[in-house]
């Protein structure tokens, strides 16, 4: 059986193409196979965490009754508005 071969060819008129091809190539020439192949796997095991996480935070917030939170009135403390008042006199 015949190893895949996988050809990589940027569009560096792509943004994300010419910085993935940047870093490409500040990787040693022996070791860009093993950084394909981590770079492929770790975003693989992003996308399932985040998956993962997503559908744990859906899960608890439908547990959560969902009910709003009233703010009390707070009345502006009358130094508060003498204040405003001052910089109002000034202009």
């Amino acid at each position: 059986m015949s190893r895949p071969l996988f050809m990589f060819r940027p569009n560096l008129q792509n943004e994300d193409h010419r910085r993935a091809w940047a870093l490409l190539q500040a990787v040693p020439g022996g070791q860009k196979s093993a950084f394909l192949v981590k770079a492929i796997l770790d975003s693989a095991r992003q996308d399932a965490l985040e998956s993962t996480l997503r559908r744990i935070l859906r899960e608890e917030l439908q547990a959560v009754p969902s009910q709003p939170v009233q703010q009390p009135e707070e009345a502006i403390p009358p130094e508060m508005l003498g204040f405003l008042n001052t910089l109002m006199d000034d202009e």
